[in-house]
């Protein structure tokens, strides 16, 4: 099954190409604002040039779902809903959350991911693997960076953009106990949203994989708006 996964929730974006299990091809650019102009000429170029291939015989898309940017996540769903829908082939959507927290599968400790939310704020979720499987998955939540290092009993591996961001803060939190993530690998891999694609037959067909942004909170736009008619 050859599948192509997008990401643009975050100011690095990437995409990667898989056959079965394996990795056929992987990019990544780091600016947030060539990602509407940019994101339909390297999937061609992913795609055709790297791997020699037409999007036709692609057999499924997915992209990360959120949170993350809004205007971000919109452009990854609206350009993987258009691919799907110009070959027929199914799409469907993954956490961004999960594209960070998968890249530390084989960790033997609680992996909490932290997004930057700006506004004092982080998107999060905890994970817990046992040898490269998921055990157990927290609700996905969006707090204060001192919500988010609560939800760790103990030591963990604090990874995202949002760790980099309050990693004195974590430090202080955690008497000094916490490990932090690589900074080349704080953002959400498009790789790494196909590891549960691959673990479930029949994802693309599951409701609660649908291919809908997830937020978690209002965008910034709102809650200016709802604050003006408070006023």
């Amino acid at each position: 099954m050859r599948i192509l996964s997008v990401s643009t929730a975050e100011q690095e974006a990437s995409l990667a190409l898989f056959e079965g299990s394996v990795l056929v091809g992987e990019t990544a650019w780091g600016s947030s604002k060539t990602h509407s102009r940019r994101l339909l000429s390297m999937v061609d170029h992913l795609v055709e040039t790297q791997a020699g291939l037409s999007l036709d015989r692609l057999d499924g898309f997915i992209a990360a779902r959120g949170p993350g940017s809004f205007t971000g996540v919109r452009i990854g769903i609206g350009v993987v809903k258009g691919l799907a829908f110009g070959t027929s082939r199914p799409s469907a959507g993954v956490s961004s959350l999960d594209g960070i927290g998968y890249r530390f599968s084989h960790a033997g400790l609680p992996v909490c991911v932290m997004m930057d939310a700006r506004r004092n704020e982080v998107y999060t979720a905890v994970y817990h693997f046992d040898r490269g499987q998921l055990i157990k998955k927290g609700q996905e939540r969006v707090c204060s960076p001192e919500a988010a290092v609560a939800q760790v009993d103990g030591p963990g591996v604090f990874v995202g953009s949002g760790a980099r961001v309050y990693r004195d803060r974590i430090l202080e939190l955690t008497k000094e106990t916490a490990c932090f993530g690589p900074q080349a690998m704080e953002g959400v891999s498009a790789a790494a949203l196909v590891w549960p694609v691959l673990q479930t037959h029949d994802f693309f067909d599951r409701e609660e994989n649908r291919l809908l942004p997830v937020y978690l909170r209002k965008s910034d736009a709102q809650i200016l708006f709802e604050e003006k008619c408070r006023a």
